[in-house]
């Protein structure tokens, strides 16, 4: 049956601590035979057992980026509306067990090549049509196609096979064993496959979630609406959701403080003091490990190819003021992706890159350089300047100067994705949150077939594949990751600098508002009350 990790528990904040789906022990998800998850519907709400869910109202959400519909299939800071707007297979509880959603059940054959899924009876698309297992291939299937950006497609295309029985189970059978699977089923969303091409430009977007799009207003948000023959009986309880675009920190916090919008996960960490002090506003923090701050390191570009060059800009970097100054205290300050929830987390990978100016000038010595003009792109966004200005900071103080290239979100993520990045760069990255194995098959920062940084090594192609397509507990296993852990400090192409989990800030009426694995928003059991 289901083998789990023992959750690594941390202890809660000044603040407010809220468990997202998945925040703590790991899904073995490989050799699971003739296993049966029990649904759970509920979602506690935030203002307790005494708070009662009403029916009704409009939920405006404050976002400082665009969705960008070429992404539609890509986890980005622009995937917050997935789930309003569609289902996935399987969702991951507190312990980071799957739980149903499309499918309800499932189960593994003996030797890992296969899996069989009972699917949910009774749900339809926002424009009626009924939904069977044909839309689950058609999902597996458009997220191999290589036009897709799509960070799973590894994961995906590890599916070498259908067999339909019937309209609500199918069987997937895979062409050698992988221990992610569930991960993409809570990435995978189930599109519309009539009308995807109209999907990916945003002029229509037919899923089977809770809210229905009525329109996209390109720089400005999206407007939703109840889907009113949703799956679950009597949900959801608001009558729609308006998606806000306000770029400007200041404007966008003066929205929650005016009561103009009720929920954000987008407040920069040097505004949140502010939040703090308001008493209508409470801010939590999703302490999942969802994402880390990071810089990129293009190894293509000289003298970014020399280790020893690399590892000097991983010991210059202050990752402690940056979680302070910048991430206003939410947060872990790491050199490895590992969230503490995570088997791969150790704490003597977490501190292996200190801040030490005068090693990092030795090193850069040793490598024959006293001095290097670089550029550094980063996301024009008040939280993603303020990271790069801390970098800039600490490597001007090594002798390595860089000069900021400010660039708008979507523009950025094609960048990663197409691996056109400049020589350095400074971002956000995820999976690291879920399955080990899913950060190097599948991030594109870390992608051991095609990563941004351009690094290739066998070596490390060797160990991601085998760490992939192995049982996931045991003496093995932990040598795996160890494995991989080691490779990513020693070669430091992707150089850790914070993990940070998601920051709610939030209207005190609202209740009943959660985010999955991928921060995708879920308002299921959402509501406004008073």
């Amino acid at each position: 049956m289901t083998e789990l990790y023992p959750s690594t528990p941390t202890a809660p904040s000044r603040r407010t601590t809220l468990r997202a789906a998945g925040g703590g022990a790991l899904l073995l998800g490989l050799g699971l035979t003739g296993c049966r998850s029990a649904v759970s519907e509920s979602a506690e709400p935030a203002g307790g057992a005494d708070a009662r869910p009403k029916r009704g109202g409009t939920l405006t959400v404050a976002v400082n980026t665009d969705f960008t519909p070429s992404l539609l299939f890509a986890q980005s800071g622009q995937s917050l509306q997935q789930r309003l707007i569609y289902n996935t297979l399987t969702r991951y509880d507190d312990r980071l067990e799957p739980q149903p959603e499309l499918a309800t059940s499932w189960e593994y054959a003996q030797d890992g090549r296969s899996i069989t899924l009972r699917l949910r009876a009774g749900v339809v698309f926002h424009d009626g049509r009924p939904f069977t297992a044909d839309d689950v291939i058609f999902a597996v299937k458009n997220l191999q196609n290589p036009v897709r950006a799509a960070q799973l497609r590894a994961t995906a295309a590890a599916v070498s096979g259908f067999e339909k029985r019937g309209d609500h189970e199918l069987v997937l059978r895979l062409a050698h064993r992988v221990n992610n699977l569930f991960d993409l089923f809570e990435f995978m969303i189930i599109t519309d496959r009539h009308s995807v091409e109209a999907a990916v430009t945003g002029k229509k977007l037919n899923g089977t979630g809770p809210f229905r799009l009525v329109e996209w207003r390109p720089g400005a948000g999206l407007s939703l609406q109840r889907h009113e023959k949703y799956w679950q009986p009597d949900r959801p309880h608001l009558d729609g959701v308006e998606i806000r675009v306000i770029p400007q920190a200041d404007a966008l916090v003066s929205s929650l403080r005016t009561g103009q919008s009720q929920l954000s996960y987008s407040v920069p960490g040097r505004n949140l003091p502010v939040i703090e002090g308001a008493a209508d506003l409470t801010v939590s923090e999703y302490a999942t490990g969802g994402g880390a701050s990071y810089l990129g390191v293009n190894t293509s570009v000289a003298p970014l190819g020399d280790r020893t060059v690399r590892h000097a800009l991983a010991w210059a970097v202050d990752r402690e003021r940056i979680l302070k100054q910048v991430l206003g205290g939410y947060g872990l300050a790491s050199a490895t992706p590992w969230p503490k929830s995570s088997p791969a987390y150790t704490e003597a990978g977490r501190t292996h890159y200190r801040h030490d100016p005068g090693k990092a000038r030795e090193l850069l010595r040793s490598a024959g350089h006293t001095r290097l003009d670089l550029p550094l792109l980063h996301v024009n966004l008040p939280s993603e300047t303020a990271l790069a200005e801390a970098i800039q900071y600490d490597l001007k103080q090594i002798g390595v100067h860089v000069t900021l290239q400010p660039t708008d979100p979507a523009t950025a993520q094609k960048h990663l994705i197409s691996q056109s990045m400049p020589a350095l760069w400074a971002m956000g990255h995820g999976f690291a949150q879920v399955q080990p194995s899913t950060l190097a098959v599948s991030a594109y920062p870390f992608n051991e077939a095609k990563n941004t940084s351009r690094f290739r090594s066998a070596a490390y192609t060797r160990v991601v594949r085998e760490a992939w397509t192995s049982p996931v507990t045991g003496a093995e296993a932990n040598a795996l990751r160890q494995r991989i852990t080691d490779t990513l400090l020693d070669e430091a192409f992707v150089i850790d600098l914070v993990i940070r989990g998601s920051v709610q800030v939030a209207s005190n009426k609202l209740h009943g508002a959660t985010l999955n694995k991928f921060s995708y928003l879920n308002l299921d059991h959402a509501y406004l009350a008073g």
